[in-house]
């Protein structure tokens, strides 16, 4: 099923780059690609017994030895290795151009095939027994499907674990890692992200104004109200999307999930196992309320809300003087601002503040996890070229995008504003992914959408905007 969500939202940012600049979870997101809106192998596959599996680093080098390393020693030339996926039009173009150098190295044609509807071919392609040698997928709910019925190899079974370990956060190992029919596998690896958990600010009147970056939810709320004393709502908040309307609400409570709840329980409630009805959940849009119906907190009242353009939210905190002060959103609502800004000196951000201390700092992100179907030893190279920051070096370096890699040269990033994101998904407690690019269709990017509209717009109260989100689990 097409994730509706990063559809419409995909649309909207590719519409928006034409006329700006250009950006594009799992609804929403992602780089977001797309305000957008992972797996493992089975261990039945032939090609992946782990008997036969030289093993590999994910920076292999010839002293290393592997597939990487052969590739690297002109063992593959010539081959092609074929891989499916989402980016089109500039995404593509910087997808390509990151992969150049290791072709011409190498030797090894990665011939890529982009499309708009992958989300709705690839499981007829794997199905079909067409499937891609590699294919992207920027939601891992659908990744899952595929992993479970066991047509993705589990990359373990020729990759050195200890040293994806080295590599990755281990929360984004324990992302990729999917239930295969005979246990759990490692679905993929993780090559680009987008961190969503950022409170943007107008840098230049934020620090003439005397205001002090929150460290807690406490000073968060300190600062809120020291705003509204100064004459100013504090917050602009948007969350009109067409058809996709609700999307940024959602993103606030998953976040806010991360923040008041273990991320056991998080995974639980992106599973279903956990009921919006719960009280763990309806503290979590409790505590949003508390902020966004707060008298004078958010730019037009609560009413505004619902009705503001997610894009054009933001534009007020850049307003001579600002008519509110901060923001909520992914790193590509920067493609939304007014044009001429210089990232860390008109603008930054800060991350949205720890709740509970036990939870710490978590951070909600979205991106792009590479499954492997068809196992060939040039297939394993590219894979284990796509663990390296290498891999995303010249898309790093080119603006837009946060490499999961530990590898990755925080020399790459063109503003100390994307450096930090970087550091950040590095030295967060938790990392989890967008909880509704990984609910069922009919909850992410149906019910929870439509529900906590619902709620904020005042047609509904919290016990029956969550009664009315938790439906969506039997449809």
């Amino acid at each position: 099923m097409i994730r509706q969500k990063k559809f419409v939202i995909g649309l909207i940012l590719v519409m928006a780059f034409s006329m700006l600049l250009a950006a594009c979870g799992g609804k929403k997101d992602n780089t977001e690609a797309s305000p957008s809106a992972s797996s493992p192998a089975p261990a039945s596959s032939p090609a992946a017994s782990p008997s036969d599996s030289p093993s590999a680093s994910p920076s292999a080098s010839a002293a290393d030895g592997g597939p990487l390393a052969d590739a690297y020693a002109g063992k593959f030339k010539g081959t092609k290795v074929t891989m499916a996926g989402p980016f089109v039009d500039v995404d593509q173009v910087k997808f390509e151009e990151a992969i150049k150098d290791f072709e011409t190295k190498t030797g090894i044609d990665i011939a890529y095939e982009g499309s708009k509807e992958f989300e709705a071919t690839i499981s007829v392609r794997v199905n079909g027994g067409n499937a891609p040698d590699i294919a992207d997928f920027p939601q891992p709910g659908l990744l899952a499907s595929l992993v479970k019925a066991g047509k993705v190899i589990d990359v373990t079974t020729f990759m050195d674990k200890a040293k994806l370990e080295k590599n990755y956060n281990k929360s984004w190992l324990d992302m990729a890692t999917m239930d295969g029919p005979n246990g759990k596998v490692m679905a993929g690896v993780w090559n680009r992200s987008s961190v969503k958990s950022l409170v943007w600010y107008n840098k230049k009147e934020f620090d003439a104004a005397g205001y002090k970056v929150p460290q807690t939810w406490d000073e968060l709320l300190a600062l809120t109200e020291q705003i509204a004393k100064d004459g100013d709502p504090a917050w602009s908040i948007g969350i009109e999307s067409g058809a996709a309307t609700g999307w940024p609400a959602t993103d606030w409570i998953e976040d806010i999930m991360l923040r008041t709840t273990t991320p056991e329980n998080y995974d639980k409630w992106v599973k279903g196992e956990l009921p919006f009805t719960d009280p763990i959940v309806k503290n979590a849009v409790q505590k949003m309320a508390d902020l966004w119906f707060k008298d004078g907190a958010v730019y037009g009242g609560r009413k505004s809300i619902v009705t503001t353009a997610f894009g054009d939210a933001p534009k007020v905190l850049f307003d001579n003087p600002p008519k509110a002060w901060l923001h909520r959103q992914a790193g590509f609502i920067t493609s939304f601002f007014p044009e001429g800004l210089k990232a860390g000196e008109d603008y930054d951000w800060f991350p949205l503040p720890s709740i509970d201390p036990q939870y710490g700092t978590p951070a909600l992100v979205s991106g792009d996890i590479y499954a492997m179907f068809n196992d060939r030893p040039e297939v394993r190279a590219v894979m284990e070229f796509f663990t390296t920051g290498e891999s995303i070096k010249t898309w790093v370096q080119s603006g837009g995008v946060i490499a999961p890699m530990n590898d990755a040269d925080p020399s790459w990033y063109t503003t100390d504003v994307e450096r930090r994101m970087a550091e950040f998904i590095q030295k967060a407690s938790a990392l989890r992914f967008d909880g509704s690019d990984l609910m069922p269709g009919a909850v992410g990017a149906g019910t929870f959408w439509k529900g906590m509209t619902d709620f904020v717009s005042g047609t509904v109260d919290l016990d029956k905007a969550m009664e009315e989100i938790q439906a969506g689990w039997k449809k």
